[in-house]
């Protein structure tokens, strides 16, 4: 991707009822950046500030040479001027259009931009060319997102602003929805801020990471980096706590149904899925409860995934049945979730050599599918 080599620059004060945002950021403009945290942390309140929606109170943010805010130079560029294309939840369709009607809308709003982007191509990438005549109380939830996705495409912006555009719709649609979102940044040379509380969502796409926790910043950088230094437990869904660790695809066997990767110099395996590119990098989601501890390397066991690590944490609260112990594999960080009683009989202690045995796993992004 040839992006811009300046980064998007995010010096934002903003105070509202109560709340206060502080970011003080460069974000590179390249793919993917996930803008992520609870809810309230202040991730919309960001996007709209960068889109010239909310006005910060004081700061700077300019995309490359562009300054699009600065108190200090009394600028305040409008957001119709800004490039900015904004995804909202909401697909904000006009009813009284067709699918057809609604993206000429935004490419005649769009015909003096310079840019690449094209009708027939936005339609193709969006896979929405059956959809061009519906009407849009026609439209299901995942084909209406599919359809702002592209009206978003064909405003012809230089930065892509997509604020939890999953959210509300059911897991197939979601994982549809995916699979056009992780594709549009690189085919269009579009950087993108993709907002989300979801983990899961934010591991599938995103090369980069900003975090965010009551309107201030814990975290930036490279994905790979960031998710090592997050304690996942609390942001998953349904009370779940896991890991999330990152692979390469060596290849596919599809006589014995697996797909063979390598985490941190060993061999594991999946389930075949031939939609993985060998020599590409693989998240996986790994739930703690599909993670058994062994002091010695077992044998004679129907578990194939079976990992060398080191223990560097023990949380062992008196009144929980349960322990909870984080295992360095490689560069990687698993957290296995084990009971008591098997962390007495074993005499687990930090710094001890172990083994971890991987029940099952599934890639990010697949969303709950196994």
């Amino acid at each position: 991707m040839s992006a811009p080599a300046d980064p998007l620059v995010l010096r934002v004060a903003l105070a509202r009822s109560g709340f206060e945002l502080h970011v003080d950021e460069a974000v590179p403009l390249d793919g993917i950046t996930a803008v992520f945290g609870p809810s309230g942390s202040g991730k919309t309140t960001l996007l709209r500030a960068i889109a010239g929606l909310d006005r910060p109170d004081r700061g700077r943010i300019a995309l490359g040479s562009e300054v699009w805010f600065s108190s200090d130079e009394r600028r305040n560029v409008p957001p119709h001027r800004r490039a900015v294309g904004y995804m909202f939840q909401a697909a904000r369709l006009f009813s009284h259009l067709d699918v057809r009607g609604n993206l000429v809308f935004a490419e005649r709003r769009s015909r003096m931009a310079q840019s690449d982007i094209t009708f027939d191509d936005v339609v193709e990438a969006t896979g929405i060319a059956g959809l061009l005549d519906r009407r849009i109380d026609r439209l299901s939830g995942g084909e209406c997102q599919r359809v702002s996705l592209a009206r978003t495409l064909l405003s012809r912006p230089r930065l892509l602003l997509l604020d939890e555009p999953l959210s509300g719709l059911d897991r197939a649609s979601k994982r549809e929805l995916l699979s056009y979102l992780r594709d549009v940044p690189a085919r269009f040379d579009l950087p993108t801020l993709y907002v989300s509380h979801d983990i899961e969502e934010v591991s599938a796409l995103a090369t980069y990471m900003l975090v965010l926790e009551n309107g201030a910043v814990t975290a930036n950088g490279a994905i790979s980096e960031v998710m090592q230094t997050l304690d996942l437990a609390p942001l998953m869904a349904n009370g779940m706590t896991g890991s999330l660790i990152e692979t390469r695809v060596l290849g596919h066997d599809a006589a014995l149904g697996v797909t063979r990767l390598d985490l941190a110099g060993t061999s594991i395996s999946l389930p075949l899925d031939e939609r993985l590119v060998v020599g590409s990098t693989a998240r996986l989601f790994v739930d703690s409860r599909d993670v058994a501890v062994a002091t010695h390397k077992p044998e004679g066991l129907s578990i194939r995934n079976m990992l060398p690590g080191r223990i560097t944490a023990i949380s062992a609260e008196a009144k929980a049945p349960h322990a909870d112990i984080d295992l360095q594999v490689g560069p990687n960080r698993l957290r296995a979730r084990i009971t008591r009683a098997a962390l007495a009989e074993l005499q687990l202690a930090e710094g001890m050599e172990v083994f971890a045995l991987i029940k099952s796993m599934s890639l990010a992004g697949d969303l709950g599918a196994s």
